[in-house]
């Protein structure tokens, strides 16, 4: 049975630097589900709360008002069922690659042995066979990222949650794991929830793309997307960007992110 991860009118308020100052209001009444097996990407400007929104499902705070559910049940915390993957990879310098993807079994108290050969399985499925007593130091940006994708399945979860986790890449190698993203996603039958500022990104990965307004930040669209199914199926992707229908969506989010800016403009 799929899993269902739950937004119930979840708003997120902090209160003023000081007590002449204003609370700030970073979420408006989020109504959002997501279940496995699901890749929705979270666009939108600067201030809009996604990583916010991101740091409430994974569990690092809670709500001001509103609910979190995972399968009916309220989270109260992080959870080995919601995993997380940041811009920033993360890992720990003092470990080689195989033992920061294992680093989540040791906390569970699995055998080294069981360990280390679930470590050097997810070496081979994120294509790092052999890597594995690399340092970080030692490994490039995209490799990096690899391992901690990596790490963030050796739980088995539920949910993939990612901050934007290939933000800061350059424009070959963020290409690239983009589409080791979607097959990783597939096969793994995890649900997804990334964060991004990245047009395009959204629509070659998203099942849904989530467009939040700002100030506060709160639901303005909700679009369908199957391009990540095409390119799953083995349509080239750059068929897929030069495509009418992609370039018209890619142009049709634009204006939406852009009409959000000109109405904060003129309020």
């Amino acid at each position: 049975m799929p899993s269902r991860l739950t937004f119930d009118t979840v708003s997120l308020t902090y209160p003023g630097r000081s007590k002449a100052a204003p609370d700030v209001h970073v979420l408006e009444r989020i109504n959002l589900s997501i279940t496995s097996g699901e890749f929705v990407v979270v666009i939108g400007r600067s201030g809009s709360g996604k990583t916010s929104l991101l740091n409430l499902a994974a569990g690092f705070q809670a709500p001001t008002s509103g609910t979190i559910l995972l399968d009916g049940r309220p989270i109260s915390g992080p959870g080995v069922e919601r995993a997380v993957v940041f811009q920033d990879d993360a890992l720990y310098p003092w470990l080689n690659a195989r033992d920061n993807i294992a680093f989540p079994l040791s906390l569970k108290n699995v055998p080294p042995a069981e360990r280390r050969k679930i470590a050097n399985d997810l070496l081979i499925r994120v294509g790092l066979d052999g890597a594995g007593d690399r340092r970080i130091w030692e490994l490039s940006g995209g490799m990096r990222q690899r391992v901690g994708i990596a790490r963030a399945l050796a739980a088995e979860p539920s949910f993939l949650l990612l901050d934007e986790p290939l933000g800061a890449l350059d424009a070959l190698t963020r290409t690239k794991l983009q589409l080791f993203l979607l097959d990783i996603w597939k096969t793994s039958q995890s649900g997804a929830l990334l964060i991004t500022h990245s047009i395009e990104e959204a629509l070659l990965l998203a099942t849904r793309i989530v467009v939040l307004q700002p100030n506060p930040g709160r639901i303005g669209t909700i679009l369908e997307s199957g391009f990540a199914e095409e390119i799953l199926s083995g349509v080239d992707p750059r068929k897929v960007r030069q495509s009418p229908l992609f370039r018209s969506m890619h142009d049709g989010l634009t204006a939406l992110i852009h009409d959000t800016a000109d109405e904060e403009l003129a309020a």
